[in-house]
């Protein structure tokens, strides 16, 4: 009898080497579109090479973030709409750095699969190029993964990092803020890409035909819009304006976001009036049952980022975002008392 075992390769346990090595080749000429001075390395090396210029600054600080896009995903995947994960994974790094202030320089994305559909990763990447260009920093580098076994047939993830810059002296981080400030707050597209498992959820359990319209569009198309990339309007606002501190409504919404943004011995007062609740979050509210407070707790509500500014410039800040055609509202304002958020309803 013959002990001699069968030939496995590499593409017979699900991993095909040639089809990675093509994409590399399909997605070289939308990296390259992103790639900023900063950069050194060609695309396809071991590392991403970035000369950080400091010239501009006296006591340079890098600021960095990583994050992905969650259960979105699946539902990008049901609708096939992905090029706007890409841009999902991009704002949810981008939102978060740049509440400190700092500049985007350059982003690394990580995608990871069952088996590789160089068509569906193709758009994906399309989608991570888009929010770079939007944010003005570099793709420097990345990594496409099979894993068979590890997600089923079909199913892929996301995660991201990005790197900013800012000088110390102009760090922010809560410490100017005093009582009387404004809270503004930047309107969001929808959900962004927080509460996903929850809106799935809703979807399976009440069987909602996502091509169902609200206010003249799908419930889908809705659900799915890719998260505002806050970078370029925040940016020029802090050029302009003194800002004392920022916070982007992610996971967690108000309360667990804004109260990281300012110090002890403040309360941010948010009147919950201040704005209208968009069409799609009253239709998740009413498909889910759930109570104003869960909403907040869970969903950005139409509200994706805050600034906290002093009360003599809160108008030209909101001016300022309604000129970069973002829609921005004057929500609350600082009082001194025990750390905390306080919704006001009404």
């Amino acid at each position: 009898m013959s002990n001699q075992k069968s030939k496995i390769t590499y593409s017979d346990s699900g991993v095909d080497i040639d089809k990675a090595n093509d994409l590399i080749d399909e997605i070289k000429p939308m990296i390259k579109q992103t790639l900023t001075a900063g950069v050194l390395s060609n695309i396809g090396g071991f590392g991403g090479l970035f000369e950080l210029n400091s010239e501009d600054y006296e006591r340079p600080v890098l600021v960095s973030g990583t994050d992905g896009v969650g259960t979105k995903v699946k539902l990008a995947q049901q609708l096939d709409i992905l090029e706007g994960v890409g841009v999902d994974l991009v704002a949810m790094c981008v939102n978060d750095i740049i509440t400190s202030g700092a500049k985007p320089l350059f982003f690394l994305d990580y995608f990871a699969t069952s088996k590789l559909d160089n068509s569906q990763a193709k758009r994906i990447i399309k989608g991570i190029a888009d929010g770079c260009l939007q944010s003005e920093m570099a793709l420097i580098g990345g990594e496409t993964a099979e894993m068979p076994g590890v997600y089923q047939s079909g199913e892929f993830d996301l995660a991201g990092f990005s790197v900013g810059i800012v000088d110390y002296k102009k760090i922010i981080d809560g410490s100017k803020i005093s009582e009387g400030d404004s809270i503004i707050g930047l309107a969001s597209s929808g959900p962004h890409s927080n509460g996903y498992s929850l809106i799935r959820k809703l979807i399976e359990d009440n069987s909602v035909d996502l091509d169902e319209m609200i206010n003249g569009e799908k419930i889908g198309a809705q659900i799915i819009k890719p998260t505002i990339i806050y970078s370029r309007s925040v940016l020029s606002c802090i050029e302009k304006y003194e800002v004392s501190s920022m916070a982007h409504i992610t996971g967690g919404g108000f309360q667990e976001n804004i109260i990281r943004a300012i110090p002890e011995g403040c309360q941010a007062i948010i009147d919950k009036n201040s704005w209208s609740l968009p069409p799609v979050f009253q239709w998740i509210q009413d498909q889910a049952g759930i109570d104003s407070n869960e909403m907040l707790r869970t969903f950005n509500c139409g509200i994706g980022y805050v600034l906290i500014v002093k009360a003599d410039v809160k108008n030209s800040v909101i001016k300022h975002f309604q000129d970069e055609d973002l829609e921005a509202y004057e929500i609350g304002s600082i009082t001194s008392g025990e750390k905390s958020v306080i919704i006001n309803h009404g």
